[in-house]
């Protein structure tokens, strides 16, 4: 497609700021994958990104540039919400109200209990810096009436429905990259709040998800929540308007991760890890997030080691866990229960200088890389997950033909299916029985899927998605 101006909106920028130890303004990459994987998009148009002032020194750089600043990845447009309702936007609704929501992981026994802290934290939080996003988008169209606005997931759902009210010929797309939970899992949410979701989504000309799973489901639960129908071509008609909803996986960008893979840096903290692995190692890249699985994943390990005894003293696993969103209760409380099993099993399984397994919890990619390169088995088993970028990442540099155990309720496990061995993530019996099966694999059978998986991801790489998108836009705009 032609190069055109698009505005992407998404909580978290390309870029932060900060200080460094002399006090001068720094700006680094911003946090999340979302600014990597749309830096291909970015290249091809010209862009205006805007996104929340997350650190003190973005609220100081946003107050300075009241217009907007210049980046490498475009121009910048930071909003400083008001700290109070941000904290109820995020901290309360966003994570983990909707994050729990569309990843199934509430116990309804107890969970949630929807009180005036979060009837408060919806109106005024969530609603409140939705529309302080609207606003901004409305402003950078007056503009430029041309340009298509790009909204990225969960924390802006109601902002495509403010800026069609306020623009109704705008061109308007959204990607979610989280999971979309069937209907019943919407019936948490009060009435309204559902139905606003799904009503902000259908405000956008198109709507884009990674599987076709999800889609389907958004499809049927837009029907059965708000009465939207097929318009008989595969889109979804709603208060006189269509929207379009697609798949498409995300990937990642190939040449750059195996680049990265070659650096001096990972070759460095690859030859410490060689130096201390064991015979086989099990390795699980993750945040401590609860959609994540980790103490299952933990529980199976000490089955595995209980029934098959053989693999003890020879197989560990190495668990580099990233600290996730830890001022919510439940990502605290989670992070415990990961340190409490991992801790159970070492003491039930390690003797002599072995521990069954290690972990590490910390902010170190370089050393993830490293880990991806010298695996014999990935275990990537997410309650549910948008997608799942490990279970592409590793087998595209893994140098010891390991082998993936994937989650079936992993986005990535409809592309990768028929090279992983694939678990229910709660069957944690099935767990252990599937490391075993990994482990134990003939070197034939493990050559074989690792190479199809490396394949299958650079023939579906972060170039790829980036076409689907533009493909998108295009409609969008049609």
């Amino acid at each position: 497609m032609s190069p055109r101006r698009l505005i992407v909106v998404s909580n978290r920028g390309p870029v932060s700021y900060s200080r460094d130890a002399d006090g001068r303004r720094v700006a680094g990459r911003g946090g999340g994958g979302l600014a990597t994987a749309l830096r291909g998009l970015l290249a091809r148009h010209d862009v205006t990104w805007i996104a929340s002032a997350l650190s003190e020194e973005d609220r100081a750089v946003a107050e300075e540039a009241q217009g907007g600043l210049d980046e490498a990845s475009g121009r910048l447009l930071l909003l400083a919400h008001d700290p109070v309702a941000y904290e109820g936007y995020y901290n309360v609704v966003s994570n983990p109200l909707l994050w729990f929501t569309q990843h199934y992981l509430w116990g309804l026994g107890s969970a949630p209990v929807l009180d005036a802290r979060f009837a408060d934290a919806w109106e005024e939080g969530y609603v409140s810096v939705n529309q302080v996003f609207a606003d901004a988008v409305v402003v950078e169209l007056d503009n430029d009436p041309e340009a298509a606005v790009f909204f990225h997931d969960y924390h802006l759902y109601l902002a495509p429905r403010f800026v069609r009210d306020a623009r109704p010929g705008a061109t308007l797309a959204h990607f979610v990259h989280i999971p979309w939970p069937q209907s019943d899992a919407w019936t948490v949410l009060p009435p309204a709040v559902r139905e606003a979701v799904h009503d902000g989504l259908l405000a956008n000309d198109i709507v884009g998800v990674h599987t076709d799973r999800w889609r389907r489901n958004l499809f049927a639960s837009a029907c059965e929540l708000l009465g939207a129908a097929s318009d008989g071509t595969g889109g979804i008609a709603y208060r006189g308007r269509t929207t379009t909803l697609v798949s498409r996986p995300i990937s990642v960008a190939c040449s750059e991760f195996e680049a990265l893979a070659e650096s001096p840096e990972v070759r460095e903290a690859e030859r410490r890890l060689e130096q201390s692995r064991p015979e086989r190692l099990v390795l699980r890249v993750d945040r401590t997030d609860p959609s994540k699985n980790v103490v299952r994943g933990f529980l199976a390990f000490g089955l595995l080691l209980d029934r098959h005894p053989e693999w003890r003293g020879r197989a560990a696993m190495l668990a580099l866990l990233n600290p996730s969103r830890e001022n919510v209760a439940e990502y605290a409380d989670y992070r415990k229960a990961i340190e409490r099993e991992a801790a159970a099993v070492n003491e039930r399984h390690g003797h002599d200088g072995y521990r069954p397994i290690d972990v590490r919890i910390a902010d170190d990619f370089t050393l993830s890389v490293a880990a991806y390169r010298q695996y014999d088995v990935l275990l990537v088993n997410p309650v549910f997950d948008g997608l799942n970028l490990v279970a592409k990442e590793g087998p595209l540099v893994n140098r010891r033909d390991g082998v993936v155990v994937l989650s079936e309720n992993a986005g990535a496990h409809d592309e990768l299916a028929e090279w992983v061995v694939t678990v229910n993530p709660f069957d944690v019996l099935g767990q252990a029985e599937a490391l075993h099966d990994a482990l134990a694999m003939d070197e034939a059978e493990r050559g074989r899927r690792s190479r199809a998986l490396a394949e299958h991801v650079r023939s579906h790489d972060l170039e790829w998605w980036i076409g689907g998108l533009e493909e998108l836009l295009e409609r969008s705009s049609a």
